[in-house]
This record gives structure tokens, C-alpha cells and sequence, in this order.
């Protein structure tokens, strides 16, 4: 297939450190512009990164005829707003998650998709690496046994009251930034929506953002329970167990684009990890196979194998996690 031009909008870190050098790993990507409210921004982006076309705006941006999807980094408040202009422009969008700030503001975007013809993804980059497909095939096959239990760890510390992650009007919290992955990569792995959720949340005294939540999930075929926190060291760490065997995700969700990752299988016959094999994947780039994936679906007219839909369900989840931790009640999910 012809490679899909593709603009960025926004100098946004995760932008520039991540996606951009990922995508421009795929034969199925080319980065063609890059647009930021400064335009000193956007051209010393450009220049770095090797991108032909620099924007001060994004409306400039979103009306040049040769780019044909955008990623969207914004902060979560602009994602939803943003990418409908995105989309009425005539460009496909995969946007960064989460999606939105809840659920309901969904009807905007899929209804945006639906009059435009062009296709929205939202950019769970974990869903197309490897080590993530093989454990699904796992859990999925039988190998593991009913798979009964997904519970995991993810963390890191900032403090810094300018970061968006610490603002709650960006949509700033441990749950929207991290607590989003253990809850797509339950779904992911399960193959089905949790009925009820539950969790204890602490929140910052001074950001009023959420720093520390404990979530349990309460799936048809067994349970998820995940902690996040904003303010502890840097861990990550996702087991999934099931009545045979238990697969370990070393690094679930940052997976590194230099080395190989591994995942442990075992099935606990020897104590203390001595029965567990090591499956190596190849050194990729999850952001890099991310871009490839939605540029084959763009191209085909279609979103892929997880389409907006999809991220409505998740949202519902996150959703029902920030109502349980502020509640602490166990909170229903419509079938």
C-alpha cells in the first residue's frame, strides 16, 4: 500500500519522544507536518525530528491537502473537541488516550465519524505489540487454563503542579493517565466487559487529582484488581492466572524499543518462579506497529479491529472507577 501522510498536532513530549520516532519506523507511515500554537515550536520540532512541513496553528494545519490522518496528543481535554475538527477537516484521527473525559462526550466524536466517513482509533499502543497478543493468545487458547485472575501494578512520581497530569481540568489523575492501561488490558485479555466496579481512591491534597487508586473489576469469567499511582517509584508489572499456569508481563505497558521484551509462563510446579519459561519477542516499537496497523485500517476505509465503539466501553470502565473511588460504592456497568 501507498504510506498514509500523516500531520501531528501539538509539540506534546510524548509526541515528539515516542510516537513520531515510531512511526517513522513503518513502512506504512510518513510524517509530513507537525503543528503547535507556536511556531518556533512547531519548526524546531520539525527541524529535530527530520518533518518537511512546520504549522503555527492546527486549523492551518488540518486544511493542507496532503495529510490524511493526524495524531492527536493533546491534553484529554482537547481530544474529543479537537478531533471532531480533525475529522470534518476530511483527515482520519488516532488519538492518545484517554479518549475523552467520560463516556457520554463519545456521541460527539462517533457521530463526527459517522457524517464524515473518516475513521477515529484511539491510540492504545500496548494492543499491538507482541507480547500482548501472545498472552491474549494464552489466555485465550486454553493453555492457562480458565484465566481467573488479571491484577497488576503501575506507578510513578510527579510532583509538579504544572504538569498536566497533576491538573484535574486537563483531565489530569493516576486513573485517566495510567489506570486506563490494567483497565483496556483486562478487556483485552478477558474478551468481555466487566459487570461492576469497585475501588478506594486517594487524592492530592493540593492538585485535587487522584495519586493513589485500588480498582477491582468483576468480569463474567473472573476479576481484575489493579493499583496506579502518580506518586510512587516507577513500577510496572500485569500476572495473569488461570487454573493451569499464570503468564507475567515483565514490562506491560512502556515496553522498550531497544531490546527485547519477555513475558514468564509457568505453571507452578517448582516455588519461586523455577518452573517458569521465558517467551522473547524481537526488539519493535509498539508505537511503530501501532502506526502501522491504523494506516493499513485507514487505508482500507475501516478502523481496524478496534474501532470507536470499542472505546467507549473502556471509557464506561474509567468512568465507573472515578465514581466507586469517590463513592465507595460498587458501581454497575449496563450490560
Amino acid at each position: 500500500m501507498t504510506k498514509i501522510k500523516w500531520g501531528i498536532i501539538s509539540t506534546a513530549l510524548i509526541g515528539t519522544a515516542k510516537v513520531i520516532p515510531g512511526m517513522q519506523t513503518s513502512p506504512d507511515c510518513e510524517i509530513v507536518a507537525i503543528a503547535s500554537r507556536s511556531a518556533d515550536k512547531a519548526k524546531a520540532a520539525a527541524d529535530k525530528l527530520g518533518i518537511a512541513k512546520a504549522y503555527g496553528s492546527y486549523e492551518a494545519m488540518l486544511a493542507d491537502p496532503e495529510i490524511e490522518a493526524v495524531y492527536n496528543p493533546l491534553p484529554n481535554n482537547y481530544h474529543v473537541p479537537v478531533s471532531i475538527q480533525a475529522l470534518e477537516a476530511g483527515k482520519h484521527v488516532l488519538c492518545e488516550k484517554p479518549i475523552a473525559m467520560h463516556a457520554a462526550e463519545l456521541e460527539a466524536l462517533i457521530a463526527a465519524r459517522d457524517r464524515t466517513g473518516r475513521q477515529c482509533v484511539e491510540a492504545f499502543m500496548v494492543r499491538h505489540h507482541p507480547q500482548w497478543q501472545r498472552t491474549r493468545e494464552l489466555a485465550r487458547s486454553g493453555a492457562l487454563g480458565r484465566v481467573m485472575s488479571v491484577n497488576g501494578l503501575f506507578c510513578y512520581f510527579n510532583r509538579d503542579p504544572a504538569n498536566i497530569r497533576n491538573i484535574p481540568e486537563t483531565g489530569g489523575g493516576a486513573m485517566y493517565d495510567i489506570g486506563c492501561y490494567p483497565i483496556v488490558t483486562s478487556r483485552y485479555v478477558f474478551g468481555e466487559e466487566p459487570r461492576r466496579v469497585a475501588a478506594i481512591t486517594e487524592y492530592d491534597p493540593d492538585f485535587k487529582c487522584d495519586r493513589l487508586a485500588s480498582v477491582l473489576l468483576d468480569y463474567p469469567s473472573g476479576q481484575a484488581a489493579f493499583t496506579v499511582s502518580t506518586q510512587m517509584a516507577n513500577y510496572q508489572r500485569m500476572h495473569i492466572c488461570g487454573e493451569k499456569a499464570r503468564v507475567e508481563v515483565e514490562i506491560p505497558f512502556n515496553a522498550p524499543p531497544d531490546r527485547p521484551c519477555r513475558i514468564f509462563v509457568d505453571d507452578g510446579s517448582k516455588l519461586g518462579d523455577q518452573s517458569r519459561r521465558v517467551e522473547e519477542f524481537p526488539t519493535c516499537d509498539q508505537y511503530g506497529l501501532q502506526g502501522s496497523a491504523v494506516s493499513q485500517a485507514f487505508r482500507a476505509g475501516h478502523s481496524g479491529e478496534f474501532p470507536l465503539e470499542d472505546a467507549v466501553k473502556n471509557m464506561r470502565v474509567i468512568d465507573a472507577a472515578l465514581e466507586a473511588g469517590r463513592t465507595g460504592r460498587w458501581v454497575e456497568l449496563a450490560a
